[in-house]
């Protein structure tokens, strides 16, 4: 009944014990999973569980903070491997003016010219954001991005722009942070933003939910954002993991 929109299992923290925490992962109702990969080796692993597991998807793409390192022959790479029937998006991209490993010009041209790629292969995109709000929103808009649409991928701003992506044919995702007790705007996003438009995820291994904070996020911890989603907008658990389920299959055009 759960769908974990955005996971890291190709990351080397789960090289000891992958099958566990997919096994504990199938205990907690988690029905479909999809494995994002952003450089090349991760890209090569995402495809690698995908083409292993039916059940888990790929989104390929490239992270903004590695944008300096993209090639044109990278570019090419992807749009190839989104081609094949286990890849479900383009991503994850957009913008990290955390870290300052890439410019932020480079940044926004990789951005843009994946844009670009996801509309001409016709994918939905997944959008890292990190304090760059107002320029994610800017290129969206300037790139068309609206023809594909795509998930504002662990979404941390507010209300009102989390509406403006919505409008511009986005799901609004959420993870870990909506459980912490200090998160206001997650879980104002949870509480204003229709349950149609939102997706759960948890971005393993990183940001795992209450009580588990600080420590490594697995797939089947996405069962306690549901849970708060849940109860912050007064339905039942069943109702938000149904729902968030036809959203992710819809927006990545699963079918079964």
């Amino acid at each position: 009944m759960l769908f974990d929109t955005h996971v890291h299992l190709n990351d080397e923290q789960y090289n000891e014990d992958l099958q566990e925490v997919i096994s504990r992962a199938q205990k907690e109702g988690v029905t479909n999973m999809v494995v994002v990969g952003f450089d090349h080796p991760t890209i090569q692993r995402a495809m690698e569980l995908a083409e292993s597991y039916d059940f888990i998807y790929a989104c390929v793409g490239w992270h903004p903070v590695d944008a300096i390192d993209m090639t044109d022959e990278d570019l090419l790479w992807i749009e190839e491997l989104s081609a094949h029937p286990k890849v479900v998006a383009i991503g994850e991209m957009g913008l990290d003016y955390h870290w300052d490993k890439s410019p932020k010009e480079i940044q926004k041209k990789v951005f843009r010219k994946q844009i670009q790629l996801a509309k001409k292969v016709k994918l939905p995109i997944v959008i890292h954001n990190r304090e760059a709000t107002a320029d994610i929103v800017e290129i969206l808009k300037e790139e068309g991005a609206e023809e594909v649409g795509g998930i504002m991928h662990c979404f941390s701003g507010s209300p009102e722009v989390a509406k403006e992506c919505v409008n511009m044919n986005f799901y609004i995702s959420l993870g870990g942070p909506v459980t912490f007790k200090n998160a206001k705007k997650p879980k104002e996003v949870a509480a204003e933003i229709p349950l149609d438009k939102l997706l759960i995820e948890t971005d393993c291994p990183y940001l795992a939910p209450h009580p588990y904070r600080g420590k490594r996020n697995e797939p089947g911890y996405v069962k306690l954002v549901a849970e708060e989603i849940a109860e912050i907008k007064g339905l039942t658990f069943e109702e938000v993991a149904e729902v968030t389920t036809r959203n992710a299959k819809k927006v990545f055009a699963i079918k079964c």
